[in-house]
């Protein structure tokens, strides 16, 4: 075996630990939040010693960088590759959301890091978090921007509905993708692609100021014992709703 095959075959072990690493480290923080975790924590869930785990890791704080940069660098990776295949605004629009809905869907924890942890990390390696954050805020500024003023050049200006700042979509739509991990359950919610599908129309509904087509149906009148049954059946609703 030649030496660059033995790097590369070496490299290839370094990487793939790191990542397995990286997983029980995410399991760790999004179960017991940065403060409450510990290497030792890590290590007991991983079967990696300390030893081990300061070899790939000098800290904790490391740890939580690696995390969260590995998470919005695979982000914006595939959001680049995947925006480069369209210049529609409404496509493009939907392959930001579903973009970042695969990602949420699938690694749930990772958001919850993400979103937990998101000012922990104060020198260098948050500021450079922080400017992905501003690139990736920025990108669908843009996005944004394309859809309402192509939705302008289209639509008689006597017909226009007054548009909603872009800030102010922006910020709505980074509000339903990024709690996903706290309300999403697979057994009951649809799978991704069909998740990212309903809160794109949402989005551009809202954004072109559209109403729903349908109506609601019409509720049946519920009398007598009918209306007892249906007051029982709806309990458990009610109580939800804080009715």
């Amino acid at each position: 075996m030649s030496a660059s095959t033995t790097t590369r075959a070496l490299d290839t072990r370094f990487d793939r630990r790191l990542a397995e690493i990286l997983d029980y480290a995410t399991e760790i923080f999004a179960e017991k939040g940065y403060e409450g975790a510990s290497m030792r924590d890590l290590s007991r869930l991983s079967g990696i010693s300390l030893a081990g785990l300061y070899y790939y890791f000098e800290s904790k704080e490391k740890l939580l960088y690696f995390i969260q940069q590995h998470t919005f660098s695979t982000i914006m990776r595939r959001l680049r590759q995947r925006l480069a295949a369209s210049s529609d605004p409404e496509t493009r629009i939907r392959i930001f959301v579903r973009n970042q809905v695969e990602y949420a869907v699938a690694r749930q924890q990772a958001m919850k890091v993400l979103a937990h942890e998101d000012d922990v990390l104060k020198n260098s390696y948050g500021a450079e978090l922080a400017a992905i954050k501003r690139e990736y805020y920025r990108i669908c500024v843009g996005l944004v921007d394309e859809l309402l003023s192509s939705e302008v050049a289209k639509t008689p200006q006597a017909n226009t509905p007054r548009p909603i700042a872009t800030r102010t979509a922006v910020m709505g739509l980074f509000g339903m993708m990024n709690w996903l991990y706290t309300w999403y359950n697979p057994h009951v919610d649809p799978g991704a692609e069909a998740l990212a599908r309903e809160i794109s129309d949402l989005f551009l509904r809202g954004v072109r100021g559209e109403t729903a087509m349908a109506k609601p149906a019409a509720r049946p009148k519920v009398t007598g014992r009918s209306r007892h049954k249906t007051a029982s059946r709806n309990a458990g609703v009610n109580k939800y709703e804080g009715k």
